[in-house]
């Protein structure tokens, strides 16, 4: 079973959403069409397990390089913040994700699951933002989680691995890592509560 899901990641990330079949997952593990189907009868359930370990080795990371006792909740956020955008310069995550969301943008199956997954990572943002803030509502602390992750994922088409400003990624992520601290340090209330309707 490793083998399929090392040879569905591979795909995903070096041919695309395209050419994500059972079939040519089995022919990159060398398998037959049967013996995949066996264990994935449906591609979706593929999805699943790869965002299930994607988040489980995530979790792994962040237990041993942000959750440090001894460290104050605001320098967690900065390096969990730090932790993500550099991932996001990794082939792996540049492209796994964006295929993901092109999946997703035609399979409902896919769609939940990457939403599902997102929700882990806006808990876990979540976590920071609540002990840096107790101020806010639990809600308001999901709409400060949603506007940071949504900022760092933002990043992906302009920054990530071999994009446009790949170079620039470095000075983004010093921005990002003071800036959105500050932004969840600060953020009040009323910020959060919208902006007035434009008066005609």
């Amino acid at each position: 079973m490793d083998a399929i899901l090392k040879a569905a990641l591979e795909l995903l990330i070096d041919e695309g959403a395209v050419a994500f079949t059972i079939r040519r997952i089995a022919a990159r593990c060398d398998m037959r069409v049967g013996n995949v189907s066996y264990h994935f009868p449906r591609k979706e359930l593929l999805v699943q397990t790869l965002l299930d370990d994607l988040i489980e080795n995530y979790s792994r990371v962040l237990a041993e390089m942000v959750r440090i006792p001894s460290v104050p909740a605001e320098e967690q956020l900065r390096l969990l913040i730090v932790l993500c955008l550099d991932d996001i310069r990794g082939k792996r995550t540049t492209r796994l994700f964006s295929e993901l969301w092109a999946l997703a943008n035609h399979n409902d199956f896919v769609a939940d699951r990457v939403r599902l997954f997102y929700q882990r990572v806006h808990d876990y943002i979540g976590e920071y933002v609540a002990l840096v803030n107790p101020a806010l509502s639990p809600d308001e602390v999901h709409t400060v989680s949603l506007y940071i992750s949504a900022s760092m994922e933002g990043t992906t088409p302009f920054l990530g691995y071999e994009k446009p400003w790949a170079h620039k990624m470095p000075a983004i992520t010093a921005l990002a890592a003071k800036w959105l601290v500050d932004l969840a340090r600060t953020v009040t209330s009323r910020d959060i509560a919208g902006l007035p309707p434009v008066a005609n």
